[in-house]
């Protein structure tokens, strides 16, 4: 018996002929240069970060005798709607750049522009050659993203733009890396219980879950995030040895 599997659309022929350029481009481009393009390699995208969080399927398994009567129960959480946007850009050595969102506030082609200055003065201060070397940015094809005013600026910037195909959050870092283990130790946490509309215990401040998340991204030794930049390569032969279907995990 197999369980279905959660996938983000139901790919055409076109995304997926769309995901196998991507795939051929980028590992034509890691044969020719090998570490040199991993090394100019940053990505970047955005995630929410709830203050209440479920465990994960695999962190609430336990080990039970086949014939065991009490077997473990899981209660259905009533969760706070509570709940930041983080945008997080790294590299295969760290993090280099975390903004939070004004809580009802949105990202516009406007806000973006803002961050990747940031970004762009957080490389010169974090990876010194790095801009002279060449940055090859990968991120989504969100709409702040792909704007006119984002494109005009990182063409001002003179950094290379990666393609990434649409719907594929599997060929991005962030999301089947960075976020994905974000997700798991923030299952680990008890950040805030809610109770008639009140937090008791716990985290009570954006502030506090803001610094939580930032100790955690900067605890992650360089070889965890290298491992994120990496595995790219694999997770693209993947893809492209499986006619662009979607990789499995």
């Amino acid at each position: 018996m197999f369980c279905a599997r959660w996938v983000p659309k139901m790919l055409t022929d076109v995304h997926k002929t769309q995901r196998m350029a991507s795939a051929l481009t980028f590992l034509q481009r890691y044969h020719d240069e090998r570490d040199e393009f991993l090394d100019k390699i940053m990505t970047g995208d955005e995630t929410w970060v709830k203050f209440v969080n479920v465990e994960t399927k695999e962190q609430s398994q336990q080990w039970m005798h086949t014939h065991s009567l009490n077997k473990p129960r899981k209660f259905k959480q009533l969760l706070a709607n509570r709940k930041l946007m983080a945008t997080v850009f790294w590299d295969r050595k760290g993090v280099l750049l975390i903004e939070f969102m004004e809580p009802g506030t949105t990202i516009t082609s406007e806000t973006y522009c803002e961050t990747l200055k940031k970004l762009c003065r957080a490389i010169e201060n974090k990876r010194r050659g790095m801009l002279t070397s060449g940055v090859v940015l990968l991120h989504d094809n969100a709409r702040p993203h792909t704007a006119a005013r984002t494109q005009a600026l990182l063409q001002k910037f003179h950094w290379d733009l990666f393609d990434h195909p649409p719907y594929s959050p599997d060929l991005a870092p962030s999301d089947f890396h960075l976020f994905s283990w974000k997700k798991v130790w923030l299952g680990t946490q008890c950040l805030c219980v809610k109770m008639n509309e009140e937090l008791m215990d716990g985290v009570k401040t954006n502030e506090e879950l803001m610094d939580g998340v930032k100790d955690w991204l900067s605890s992650q030794l360089a070889t965890f995030y290298d491992a994120g930049i990496v595995k790219l390569v694999s997770q693209y032969d993947k893809c492209l040895n499986s006619e662009g279907d979607y990789v499995e995990k």
